[in-house]
């Protein structure tokens, strides 16, 4: 009998398809300003103070899909924690300017 759940899977983190990066947070940040100045500079968003970091994160997450530059997450595993873990990812690739 299978049982079927809604909802996010991130808790299967213990199995091999995410594991946890040392730098994680820190990733987060640098994916959320670059994911914000790509979408404002692309003319797609304007984001508020008061946008929560949340909100930020699944916008920009949505807007890369959507460019392509990202490979999409099954619908029923998106949740906040595979949304940070796969733009901590992307994150981790982009060159910084200096």
């Amino acid at each position: 009998m299978y049982r079927w759940r809604t909802g996010c899977l991130a808790h299967l983190r213990d199995q091999n398809s995410m594991k946890k990066l040392r730098n994680e947070k820190e990733l987060v940040r640098k994916a959320i300003a670059i994911g914000v100045a790509y979408g404002e500079k692309r003319g797609a968003v304007e984001f508020e103070p008061t946008d929560s970091t949340s909100e930020k994160l699944e916008y920009i997450y949505r807007l890369l899909v959507h460019d392509k530059l990202l490979q999409p997450i099954p619908e029923e595993q998106v949740c906040q924690e595979t949304i940070r873990h796969r733009l901590a990812i992307w994150a981790s690739k982009q060159k910084t300017k200096e």
